[in-house]
C-alpha cells in the first residue's frame, strides 16, 4: 500500500515524498492548501494535510477509496 491509500492526512515527509519537493516548498503548499480549507470552513491541522484535499489540487495524483 502507498502513503496515499494508508492515511487520511499526510505530513511533510510524506508530502516531500511524493511531489519531489524540499521540506520548505512542501510547508509553504500545506500552509496555503490549509488556508484555502479553513476559509471553506474545515478544521485543519498545522503540519498536516487532507490527502484528498491534496489529491485534487495536484494533477496526476489518485486516492483510492
Amino acid at each position: 500500500m502507498s502513503i496515499v491509500q494508508e492515511k487520511m492526512y499526510m505530513d511533510v515527509d510524506d508530502v516531500c515524498a511524493i511531489l519531489g519537493v524540499s521540506k520548505a516548498y512542501a510547508y509553504n503548499l500545506m500552509r496555503e492548501y490549509n488556508k484555502e480549507l479553513k476559509a471553506k470552513g474545515y478544521i485543519v491541522v498545522a503540519g498536516k494535510i487532507s490527502t484528498k484535499f491534496l489529491a485534487e489540487k495536484i494533477y496526476g495524483m489518485k486516492v483510492e477509496d
